[in-house]
């Protein structure tokens, strides 16, 4: 085969529904269908210059487009199937989502899809796309530069001209165009004069690559609620904490601690904590900061999280924590093994 011959790298959209593709409904905007025809279209509304430098592509449809306030991690390990099993036939995979939780998707792909060799790109838009002044277009354009760019191989969300690392990125704002923000890491790539453009040495690529292989566990018993996520508050008390760590169900949580990783001081509480990681469930603490990281210990305060066999988040995300727990919980792993795990880099998150 020459060069040619050799077949055009095409990028897969897949859709699964979101504020991109919705229309007007009775009651409001609501997941739409026929997103190929609709997004090509507006593509070809584009300058004839940019439209001939995009990518080709295909178009996947998930049979039950929704709104993204509804996803579950069955849908996460629905939709890593789907780019494992369909990534290799494309330069890369563009993923259209509902913005409200697609940081949390971003996360859990990052985790499941461990060693991805290619460009995995997450978007969506803050208006619908035939909507008046919408951000549809320019996202989905962008992401799909970005998605045949070989030296990105890793999970990201391209939103506002930024590319963000996935598990590292979080929604900041309800309305804004720059919805997105990655709080302690820097972005990957922009949007410069019509031209995506990488930023050298910031890739996963050019430092940790993590296992080179997917895992891809069975969520379903996580699905139900096995992981649940606690804020502290003022006046937290230690029951409150036990009426959700005792149920059974409950497997792992996500502690939202204060400033640099502090707790009440309250024997109480930090019992309640000792207990709940002695039966084995796994219990991470991150700062209710968003710029920073928890370090056990460096206040009287914050020695009981430790004392109490709580894992330290450092300055992961609360989407990334809360997906990775899901993630490991959902293995067969030995405890030993499944908190070293969490304590251990696996794809940037920390």
């Amino acid at each position: 085969m020459t060069v040619a011959d050799a077949p055009i790298p095409t990028v897969l959209v897949i859709y699964t529904g979101g504020t991109l593709g919705m229309v007007p409904g009775p009651e409001g905007l609501v997941p739409g269908r026929d997103i190929e025809a609709r997004l090509r279209r507006a593509l070809a509304a584009l300058p004839p210059a940019r439209q001939a430098s995009l990518p080709a592509f295909e178009v996947l449809e998930t049979e039950t487009p929704i709104d993204s306030s509804s996803a579950t991690p069955r849908d996460w390990q629905a939709l890593a199937a789907q780019v494992a099993r369909c990534h290799r036939r494309h330069a890369g995979i563009v993923i259209l989502h509902g913005t409200d939780t697609l940081a949390w998707t971003a996360s859990s792909l990052a985790f499941q899809l461990l060693g991805i060799d290619r460009p995995v790109i997450l978007t969506g838009a803050m208006k619908p796309l035939e909507a008046e002044e919408s951000d549809a277009v320019a996202n989905v354009e962008d992401a799909l530069r970005f998605a045949v760019t070989p030296r990105l191989q890793e999970v990201a969300i391209c939103f506002a001209g930024r590319l963000l690392r996935g598990c590292r990125t979080r929604k900041w704002q309800t309305h804004g165009a720059d919805a997105f923000v990655s709080p302690n890491q820097p972005v990957l790539g922009e949007r410069v004069d019509q031209e995506v453009v990488l930023y050298p040495a910031r890739g996963l690529a050019d430092h940790q690559r993590g296992a080179p292989r997917f895992e891809l566990p069975d969520y379903t018993t996580l699905g139900a609620g096995g992981v649940v996520r606690l804020a502290l508050w003022p006046g937290l008390q230690a029951w409150q904490v036990e009426a959700w760590l005792t149920d059974e169900r409950v497997r792992g949580a996500v502690l939202e601690v204060w400033g640099g990783g502090n707790l009440p001081d309250d024997p109480a509480l930090v019992g309640a904590l000792a207990r709940a990681s002695g039966e084995g469930k796994l219990l991470a603490a991150l700062s209710q900061c968003p710029h920073g990281a928890v370090a056990f210990g460096g206040y009287a305060a914050g020695q009981g999280l430790s004392d109490a066999g709580v894992l330290s988040a450092e300055d992961m995300t609360p989407e990334a924590t809360f997906t990775k727990l899901v993630h490991l919980l959902a293995q067969p792993l030995e405890e030993t093994e499944r908190r070293r795990r969490f304590l251990t880099p696996l794809v940037g998150e920390r």
